[in-house]
């Protein structure tokens, strides 16, 4: 549990006061942490947002955590050659567009992988802001953990500057696929939470030669979308017990009534954030069956038509 408190924590933030208080979710414990050293960190060409203080990173649980992003990067991880599929994915951790849990949604993700052979590349996108004060910020994330109004509440849709940041990523990777071994029609993107979001958006927002070739949302707001005809297929993970959940699937009848492939597991209980996999649960098989989806779909991809 304690493992997953991080992003939960921030996640309140994506909640409304009712949702978050029937989830009944600890405290947050958070505490300063230095900023930590990624070599190969990749400066995307999106402005800077000068409306935010300075970068600020953070721990709960042990895990990383950063807000008030003002420039996008992406931190690449690549598979040995002798394992490499020739996909990537862009990986978009989640935390309300306030904050990113992106050690346990990000790095860890991307590090699976990779040792799976697929190139990864963890997008840190541009945030709004919030309170230069750190306790400010603790105690306005506890505040929404507790169903009470947040002094900066999240936004109703994927902000601009996210979108415009996950758009930046995906031309990056494209245009830079013979340095990765990289088909670059074969780049999708997964994202957790607000991440999730995100993903969403990129299929639903940008032109069709700039989507994702294949789509993750892990634990996504699940209601219905107006899904373009040619939308990517999707692979969906959620707990039944998520704050997120809604119980019509809309966007699992979305991407069907479009005919647009689509996979979707509903766990049975785990909460929000679960990363990678809850201790003790079953989602601890999410990633298993998104590679196996993954692999379908390739299959299916390069098949002769008949």
């Amino acid at each position: 549990m304690r493992r997953m408190m991080n992003h939960v924590a921030l996640a309140a933030l994506i909640a409304t006061p009712l949702a978050a208080a029937a989830a009944q979710v600890p405290v947050p414990h958070f505490a300063p942490a230095p900023t930590p050293v990624k070599a190969g960190e990749i400066t995307l060409s999106t402005p800077r947002s000068r409306d935010l203080p300075a970068e600020n990173w953070f721990r709960d649980g042990g895990y990383y955590q950063v807000r008030n992003v003002g420039q996008a990067t992406l931190l690449p991880f690549i598979p040995p050659a002798n394992l490499a599929t020739g996909e990537a994915v862009i990986v978009a951790p989640g935390g309300g567009f306030r904050g990113l849990a992106i050690e346990n949604e990000g790095w860890a993700v991307a590090q699976a992988l990779a040792d799976r052979g697929i190139a990864a590349f963890v997008l840190k996108y541009r945030l709004l802001p919030t309170p230069t004060s750190f306790d400010a910020f603790r105690d306005g994330v506890a505040a929404a953990m507790v169903g009470k109004p947040s002094a900066f509440p999240p936004p109703a849709d994927t902000p601009d500057r996210a979108l415009e940041d996950a758009a930046a990523g995906l031309r990056y990777v494209r245009a830079h696929a013979d340095d990765y071994g990289i088909d670059p029609a074969r780049v999708g993107m997964m994202g957790f939470s607000a991440g999730a979001f995100l993903t969403l958006t990129t299929v639903l927002k940008l032109p069709p030669a700039d989507r994702p070739a294949f789509i993750a949302p892990i634990y996504p707001r699940m209601t219905a979308r107006d899904v373009p005809a040619d939308a990517p297929p999707m692979f969906v993970a959620i707990a039944a017990d998520d704050f997120l959940m809604d119980p019509s699937l809309g966007l699992i009848s979305s991407w069907y009534r479009a005919k647009r492939p689509v996979e979707f597991h509903l766990y049975q209980q785990a909460g929000h954030g679960f990363g990678l996999g809850r201790p003790g649960t079953s989602t601890a098989g999410w990633f298993d069956a998104f590679l196996r989806w993954r692999e379908q779909n390739r299959r299916l991809a390069t098949t002769p038509k008949r």
